[in-house]
């Protein structure tokens, strides 16, 4: 399914995740809102929304953006937490977090979550996404949401092709798929600290990866 209108920037690692504070990479996603104080969301599902990742969202944005977390865990560190999905209407960004990409398809599709972020991406929303937040847009990935890296066919398709973020960063490169195949073509390989926009329908592409580093880890290892 790749009839999507919006714009989708995919991480393959780093950004506020990894720096603690808005990289280039995150100032460039407020950016794209033209907005001078960004409505942004962050939506942690994919760590079971974990309490000190969200609160490493909102320290790193606070007085950049006025920001609030959606957790489908009905969690709630403060009055800018919400448990109701359609909040993503409201915003200018939604940036979803890294963790487990199985359990973040399976919670939001209970939730009726990508039928809601595909309305509010046609209305002008930036969806945005780390490691599993990257993953999770695209029609397959490369994932470790069930022990060893394998395949995983049932992304939400957004973008066409398969998706594979941390290239050269926490394992070994280029990552292998655990001897499984990815049925979708177009394969989009993410290192850390780089982004990709993604617009209407058009096919992602990336440039070659740049030369791996010592900081070219990723902060959320799962995806």
């Amino acid at each position: 399914m790749t009839n999507f209108t919006g714009t989708i920037i995919t991480l393959g690692g780093g950004g506020f995740s990894q720096e603690g504070a808005v990289t280039p990479i995150d100032e460039h996603i407020l950016e794209l809102t033209r907005a001078e104080r960004p409505r942004v969301c962050f939506v942690p599902t994919a760590s079971g929304d974990d309490l000190d990742y969200a609160a490493k969202f909102e320290q790193a944005f606070a007085g950049r953006a006025e920001t609030s977390v959606l957790s489908l865990f009905t969690k709630s560190a403060n009055a800018n937490w919400t448990c109701d999905p359609r909040h993503v209407l409201t915003q200018d960004v939604v940036y979803v977090g890294g963790g487990s990409t199985a359990n973040l398809l399976a919670i939001w599709r209970t939730h009726g979550l990508p039928d809601l972020l595909r309305e509010a991406a046609a209305n002008g929303t930036v969806l945005a996404g780390i490691s599993a937040g990257m993953n999770c847009w695209f029609e397959a990935s490369s994932t470790d949401s069930f022990g060893p890296l394998a395949p995983l066919d049932d992304g939400l398709g957004f973008l066409p092709g398969s998706a594979c973020p941390h290239l050269f960063g926490e394992r070994a490169a280029p990552r292998s798929t655990g001897g499984g195949s990815l049925t979708a073509p177009c394969p989009t390989a993410m290192p850390p600290m780089t982004a990709l926009r993604s617009s209407g329908t058009a096919t992602p592409s990336t440039a070659p990866p740049p030369t791996p580093s010592p900081r070219n880890q990723a902060a959320w290892p799962g995806a």
